[in-house]
């Protein structure tokens, strides 16, 4: 039953038995050609049972792994390195076919290679995976001919094979980098110079000159006899919170990925830069109730406890409840923060109707509301109208797209800070609103 199970005919097969059926077929009319028929079909056989013993009479055959990180990255490309060794002792046609997992919805997963006596083929393919969780991969199948290209056997390796798909790590990794090495300006990110001067104290040293009589501590002096000055650094240790809404509005998909997955992505990079920025993290998720909550902590450590939060957030069929919000940032965030309020209003009256609790929430917090900019409106708003239907559709367009303007004034004019982004470049934008609020001194 196994030998059947593993046993494919080759597609050369059938065009050497159409040409024996011919032979046969014009037989009938030319007698000569009965004998070369029979002839071809006893080659055919031959061949055949050469085919089967070379790659079922050896016990050196070949062997291939499928290479699978722990964890794939959300929204990026991923690769699944595979290595195939030729242990047969002629030259091998190899087809690998890769069964993968169901979310990526692809069957028509193909490589071809021919590989030579002893041989080690190394190559990968990328996935992209759009939704967080368990991807599960199939068999590793490998088809294998001979130079004879009559039959191919079927060979199966490591079925089963789970990978957990996390928030973006490719991306956190990224910025990582660019924050280690100064670099952020190179993404796109503002440089942008600190008004005035922190005041967060360091210690009390002897005046030397230059240093600003301003400074001067009188009782330190008067104990020493001497000028003592206290001298200061700039504030770190800022509690900073992402705040994300994973209501219905959150459900809106783009280029395959939900809001809600840009606003994650974007959370794990934005924590792991702050952090390097020596401020502390924490973050809720939130819709008709708390989700999740984790104060505000600066421990490098932390970010996988925030990843692993994020992995779980998913999003929910009913409007959120800011008024809880509001409740739960007065009962637990007692300090001044900065808050990043990830959400997605559509419509102007939307916005106004949960503007007290962000007015109330922005009296003890610096509120920063970030918005979505809807990137397929901008698309029919630059088409030409050609006829009524696209007139109004434009129309529409534009309408919804000065909505999301208007709602930015209505922030302003209520002293709430707002970033309107496309869903593509959300992380950057938010690290250059971080960046700002730090220079300006607003937290």
């Amino acid at each position: 039953m196994k030998f059947i199970k593993s046993l494919y005919v080759h597609k050369q097969l059938y065009i050497y038995m159409a040409i024996v059926s011919v032979s046969f077929l014009l037989s009938f009319w030319f007698s000569s050609i009965y004998a070369i028929a029979w002839m071809l079909t006893t080659v055919i056989i031959v061949i055949l049972v050469i085919d089967l013993l070379m790659l079922y009479g050896s016990k050196k055959t070949i062997k291939a792994r499928r290479l699978l990180p722990d964890k794939f990255s959300n929204s990026d490309q991923n690769p699944v390195p595979i290595t195939i060794t030729n242990s047969y002792n002629f030259k091998t046609f190899c087809d690998v076919i890769d069964e993968l997992p169901l979310q990526f919805q692809k069957r028509d997963f193909s490589y071809q290679v021919s590989l030579i006596p002893n041989e080690i083929h190394n190559f990968e393919y990328l996935v992209r995976p759009v939704d967080r969780g368990e991807y599960y991969f199939g068999h590793l199948n490998i088809y294998v001919s001979t130079p004879l290209k009559v039959i191919k056997r079927k060979f199966q390796f490591q079925n089963e094979q789970m990978v957990m798909v996390y928030p973006s790590i490719i991306q956190m990794q990224k910025y990582d980098f660019l924050a280690i090495s100064n670099s952020l300006t190179q993404m796109g990110l503002k440089k942008i110079r600190r008004i005035g001067n922190t005041s967060e104290f360091e210690q009390i040293k002897e005046y030397v000159q230059g240093d600003d009589f301003r400074t001067i501590n009188w009782k330190a002096t008067a104990k020493r006899a001497e000028l003592m000055v206290n001298q200061y650094q700039d504030e770190k240790s800022q509690p900073i919170y992402s705040v994300i809404d994973t209501g219905r509005v959150m459900k809106m998909p783009f280029n395959g990925l939900k809001l809600l997955d840009y606003a994650i992505n974007s959370t794990l990079a934005f924590s792991n830069v702050a952090l390097k920025k020596h401020d502390k993290v924490g973050m809720l998720s939130f819709s008709k109730k708390i989700e999740t909550f984790l104060p505000a902590i600066h421990k490098l450590t932390y970010l996988n406890r925030i990843l692993e939060n994020l992995y779980n957030i998913d999003t929910q069929f009913s409007d959120s409840d800011y008024g809880l919000l509001y409740a739960q940032l007065k009962r637990k965030v007692t300090h001044r923060s900065l808050l990043l309020l990830y959400t997605n209003f559509e419509h102007i009256s939307a916005l106004k109707r949960q503007m007290p609790y962000l007015q109330a929430i922005s009296k003890k917090h610096v509120l920063v509301v970030v918005l979505f900019e809807n990137t397929e409106l901008s698309t029919i708003i630059k088409e030409h109208a050609e006829d009524l239907q696209s007139i109004y559709h434009k129309t529409i367009a534009e309408k919804f797209a000065f909505e999301k303007r208007l709602m930015v004034k209505e922030l302003q004019k209520h002293g709430i800070q707002s970033v309107l982004t496309t869903p593509e470049n959300l992380t950057i934008n938010t690290i250059n609103k971080y960046l700002e609020i730090k220079a300006r001194g607003l937290i």
